[in-house]
């Protein structure tokens, strides 16, 4: 479902995937707009929601984040509940949502699926994306207590690999400003996963019955001089610095309990194969 699915520029990729032609079918649809999700999910066994914008900044941050990100969620459940059809929802959240910017977060701390963020800590922060990540997931936990919706909620880290549309998102654009000697977040250690991986795992969420609750879906930690070596090995044409000095030593340290989502049959991708294939698929597409 796409706001414009005439808009070539948006759906070309999609239509080009190896039998879309046959089974896949664009509807017209918009997070805002109440009802808009009928005529796409009339019919549907199963309904997976991925949709909510990604911003570190924004100057509106409860037009542009926070109403999508909650009333879109809100949205698609309430249709959801009204098609019979439906026998269980797939909600693509964010790791964002355990990561309150007053957890002292450190080299012991364990975060696991009973993590939340602070909502107020994360207003007086002003840490909007976070925000509007968890209201979002808190909004659809309460719905779908209320409504006896079976939902199970996926939380990725920074989600990298071959990319599909012929424009940059948020996540691969972190991958870009490594090519060109930039951190995006000036930390000294990073939480990346492989599309394919956060994928599969919405797939067999949807297919092992006994599933529920959140997942986490983060691969092992890499640092700054990891990715930045992997690049330089496998990319040597590109322009790709040294990290910076002045990156914070002690930032996004903490450990993550992984058995939860393994327990589905997810065996990470190497970071190394993800890098490549990221920046592979940025070449195919003259982005970098």
């Amino acid at each position: 479902m796409c706001v414009s699915p005439e808009d070539q520029k948006k759906t070309d990729h999609l239509l080009a995937l190896d039998g879309a032609r046959e089974r896949l079918q664009l509807f017209k649809a918009s997070l805002l707009e109440e009802g808009s999700f009928e005529h796409a999910i009339g019919g549907c066994d199963a309904v997976f929601h991925t949709a909510s914008p990604v911003k570190i900044i924004a100057t509106d941050p409860q037009a542009e984040l926070i109403e999508p990100a909650v009333k879109g969620t809100i949205n698609v459940l309430a249709t959801c509940t009204k098609v019979s059809s439906v026998k269980r929802v797939i909600l693509t959240s964010s790791m964002a949502t355990l990561l309150s910017p007053n957890f002292p977060l450190g080299p012991n701390v364990l975060l696991d699926e009973t993590t939340f963020s602070d909502p107020s800590v994360c207003e007086e922060e002003k840490q909007w994306y976070i925000l509007s990540k968890t209201l979002a997931e808190n909004a659809a936990w309460t719905f779908a207590k209320d409504n006896n919706l079976d939902l199970v909620v996926m939380n990725p880290g920074l989600v990298i690999g071959p990319v599909l549309q012929p424009t940059i998102n948020f996540s691969v654009d972190v991958v870009i400003d490594f090519t060109k000697g930039k951190n995006t977040f000036n930390r000294k250690h990073h939480r990346l996963v492989d599309v394919r991986d956060v994928a599969l795992a919405h797939i067999k969420a949807l297919e092992t019955p006994s599933a529920k609750g959140r997942y986490i879906i983060d691969a092992p930690i890499v640092t700054t001089e990891e990715i930045e070596k992997i690049l330089r090995e496998f990319f040597p044409d590109l322009c790709i610095a040294h990290e910076n000095e002045d990156i914070d030593l002690n930032s996004m340290t903490y450990k993550v309990n992984v058995e939860k989502v393994k327990s589905l049959g997810i065996e990470f991708t190497p970071t190394e194969t993800s890098l490549n294939d990221t920046v592979l698929s940025l070449k195919e597409k003259h982005l970098v």
